[in-house]
């Protein structure tokens, strides 16, 4: 049966497909934008200058200040430099640190932005941003944030490590399973992140296999980019705070922190969620419930598992816990402070997810 819903669709221009690259000028032409500012992270450097290059004259800079959960000092420092070399528009190249970076300039300054993403973080795909401030992460939506042109190569995408490439895809996946259950899903994004989630966990295996298969990078950012979409359209629920209160409090590793806590995210949501469960069983390998295929499948890709792996102290957990239901929000079932709390115990052993956490 088919509900009522409503269903808005973002402005937004994809350009797909192997030496997309050699066509953001074109991009560029589209918005016209004629002065722009490169951002990136550190170690990015080498791929910025191909940006660059691509742009010619047009680029007025290179920016490889952006780190994760975007500091506030940060993005203050990169607007500046954006207002000092007259830049009317900025190109992010990377993951999600670098178009966070790039949307904390479109906040403060109106500026456009044109992705060109080379991790599958779906970051492009929002109009989402995140700031970080004294160790507490805000998020929220903006329409002068979402990037107006995302460039996906997926040639960029081949220097990413199979490590980063894996949990990278999870943090892809975490978003259509979020997506399947949003109090403001509807039946295309169902089907999207359907078609994302299988994507992604067809092509993961055959990037750890071998890391330059052109066909593996191609399917995993096709299916990035289903599954940011999804993102980009519905309500985030406790998956999402858990990992934005662990990434901003403890400062975890962002894609390792979504691929150990979003089966255990999962399995809390499971008993609420029977259409999502029949959705993702009919797409994830494996057998068992989804958080136990994704769980399973982590550990056969050898994907972090445990946050304790990633540095977080068994003493954190009542600190997130608390951060995590200090403030109402969405989610299909109930949150208290007791399911939150063996929720994050069990995901700081590296047990396997329970679909009762926080019950014994």
């Amino acid at each position: 049966m088919i509900h009522s819903f409503v269903h808005e669709a973002l402005p937004m221009r994809v350009r797909f497909g192997a030496k997309s690259l050699s066509a953001l000028p074109d991009e560029l032409d589209q918005i016209g934008l004629g002065r722009v500012l490169v951002l990136c992270s550190p170690g990015q450097e080498d791929t910025a200058e191909l940006v660059a290059n691509a742009l010619g004259d047009r680029c007025v800079g290179v920016l490889a200040d952006a780190v994760m959960h975007v500091p506030a000092e940060v993005a203050e420092r990169a607007s500046a430099r954006a207002a000092e070399v007259g830049a009317d528009g900025c190109v992010t190249v990377g993951g999600g640190s670098a178009i966070g970076l790039g949307k904390a300039i479109a906040l403060q300054h109106g500026l456009p932005v044109v992705a060109v993403p080379t991790t599958y973080s779906g970051s492009e795909m929002t109009p989402v941003w995140g700031l970080t401030t004294d160790g507490r992460k805000e998020t929220g939506r903006d329409a002068r944030v979402l990037p107006r042109s995302v460039v996906y190569d997926p040639e960029l995408t081949v220097s990413l490590p199979v490590s980063m490439s894996v949990t990278s895809g999870f943090n892809a996946i975490a978003h259509a399973v979020e997506a399947l259950y949003a109090p403001d899903a509807t039946p295309i994004i169902s089907l999207m992140a359907q078609e994302g989630v299988r994507a992604l966990t067809s092509a993961l295996p055959g990037i750890v296999a071998d890391a330059a298969d052109s066909a593996a990078r191609a399917e995993a950012l096709y299916g990035s980019w289903l599954c940011g979409a999804c993102l980009g359209a519905t309500t985030m629920s406790l998956h999402h705070k858990l990992c934005h209160a662990l990434g901003g409090t403890l400062n975890l590793p962002h894609a390792q922190t979504h691929t150990v806590v979003l089966p255990h995210a999962l399995a809390f949501n499971e008993p609420a969620t029977p259409d999502a469960v029949a959705a993702l069983t009919r797409v994830l390998p494996g057998e068992g419930g989804p958080a136990q295929r994704l769980w399973h499948l982590a550990g056969e890709l050898n994907a972090p598992r445990s946050l304790a792996e990633l540095g977080m102290r068994e003493s954190d957990i009542a600190r997130i816990a608390d951060e995590v239901t200090s403030r109402s929000y969405g989610n299909p079932r109930t949150i208290t402070h007791d399911a939150v709390s063996g929720l994050l115990r069990a995901a700081w052993a590296g047990e396997q997810p329970s679909t009762e956490p926080g019950s014994v």
